[in-house]
């Protein structure tokens, strides 16, 4: 997967189809959104790209106020990466950014940038400035794309969003986090010794206690301490840990 930063330079992309989303936790409702953009990459013969935003928007418009992520933007390009995805195009969000208006957000961006054919949105998507656009917006207003839109996710009849598994991590139940996520809740910090720091102060760990979990790939018994350090019965080597819980 290549991975650019703003949309300077970016190279020209072949028959692109695009999604756009904060992407926290890459969980069961993103995976919808992300197989359906690669599908439609591939029925166009082109590559797929996401745009996701750093910070998170909540950030930049004020709104972070007991704000914790999922996914830091480390371990967001290693879950897309495993899914497949072509090409990461990472959007600074800044003040002017969120003010464009849905149609400059469209034609400047997606299609002045990308070249973007198809565009994928979930059911609930909105963007641009006071999120006035979506997929009605998109539908009416054309821009020369193919839009595509993906229904809501269940998993076992519980509607999945990354609020709700941000709760579920913040009580412990990893297990059922795991579930909607569809994929172990992942952490990528750096050891030293039997510690395991996280850099980014809006990760989410789980609550104090002991958990299992698995460090780069091999079984572990972890605890997580009051200062929201994780800490291993064994010495690790220093550096770069992959951590699944």
């Amino acid at each position: 997967m290549r991975v650019f930063h703003g949309f300077e330079a970016l190279p020209h992309f072949t028959h692109p189809a695009v999604t756009v989303g904060s992407y926290d936790g890459v969980h069961s409702g993103h995976l919808k959104l992300l197989r359906t953009v690669t599908a439609a990459a591939r029925g166009q013969g082109g590559e797929s790209i996401v745009f996701t935003f750093e910070p998170h928007p909540r950030i930049t418009l004020g709104k972070a106020d007991g704000l914790r992520l999922l996914t830091t933007l480390d371990e967001k390009i290693c879950l897309l990466e495993r899914l497949g995805i072509d090409n990461l195009v990472i959007i600074p969000f800044d003040r002017a950014f969120s003010r464009l208006a849905p149609d400059e957000f469209v034609r400047d961006c997606l299609v002045g940038h990308t070249g973007a054919e198809t565009l994928v949105v979930g059911f609930n998507h909105r963007f641009g400035h006071n999120k006035q656009g979506s997929y009605d917006y998109l539908d009416s207003h054309g821009f020369g794309l193919r839009v595509i839109e993906v229904s809501e996710c269940d998993v076992d009849a519980e509607k999945v969003s990354s609020t709700v598994i941000r709760r579920l991590v913040e009580k412990g139940e990893m297990a059922r986090a795991a579930h909607l996520l569809s994929h172990p809740y992942l952490v990528i910090g750096r050891a030293q010794r039997n510690r395991i720091r996280v850099d980014d102060p809006l990760k989410l760990l789980p609550p104090p206690g002991e958990y299992d979990a698995h460090i780069n790939g091999k079984p572990a018994r972890l605890t997580v301490d009051a200062a929201q350090e994780l800490i291993t019965r064994d010495i690790l080597p220093e550096g770069r840990v992959v951590i699944t819980f």
